[in-house]
């Protein structure tokens, strides 16, 4: 191959390559983003949650909701205090881990403890045990129940009404049959906010 030819060939790739970047690294991206901010802003800004114009946090993220006046989310193994959206991840012990064994017994006498729950009480899965991202912002339906009567207590309110604001919180499957029925909890927790006194 001589020289010209080979220039020739150099410059055929070259317009390819600076093609290929303006189309993929700037048309593209740039329709993506149009598309999701006219067809679905609110998911495309991270699904932020806002109280008087200031936001709250995310309905895509869990955080730690401690007081017996909230639902509480599922444990969280990301970071180093849980919660941490910066360092997504769970736990990576194995079901023959000692050590999630002896959690999850501690989890559970303290969630029957802070609902009142009789010692006999089956605590779900999920509100002992991390997801695998350690930052899943629902919780199961069981679990919401279960925690209704304390929140009622807490807030002077009748029972019934905390369990009527869980049914009309209730979350489908994604894309309707990927997982299952839940409530998100900082959403709920909002919405108990909301809620004037009876």
């Amino acid at each position: 191959m001589d020289i010209p030819e080979l220039l020739k060939e150099i410059k055929v790739a070259a317009l390819a390559a600076l093609g290929l970047l303006i189309i993929l690294c700037g048309l593209y991206p740039l329709v993506v983003w149009s598309i999701a901010q006219a067809a679905f802003p609110d998911q495309a800004n991270g699904s932020l949650a806002k109280v008087n114009g200031q936001i709250v946090g995310s309905a895509l993220l869990a955080q730690n909701f401690t007081g017996v006046q909230y639902f509480h989310p599922r444990p969280s193994a990301a970071g180093d205090t849980g919660y941490d959206g910066n360092s997504s991840s769970g736990s990576n012990l194995g079901p023959l881990s000692q050590k999630l064994t002896d959690q999850v017994k501690t989890r559970v006498e303290n969630y029957r403890q802070e609902n009142n729950l009789p010692a006999a009480t089956l605590v779900p899965a999920d509100a002992v045990t991390a997801s695998g991202c350690g930052l899943d912002p629902h919780i199961s339906l069981q679990n919401a129940g279960l925690q209704a009567a304390r929140v009622a207590q807490a807030r002077k309110m009748s029972e019934n009404r905390i369990k009527s604001l869980i049914q009309r919180s209730i979350e489908g499957p994604d894309l309707g049959f990927l997982g299952d029925h839940g409530v998100n909890v900082l959403r709920l927790n909002l919405a108990l906010d909301a809620m004037g006194a009876e």
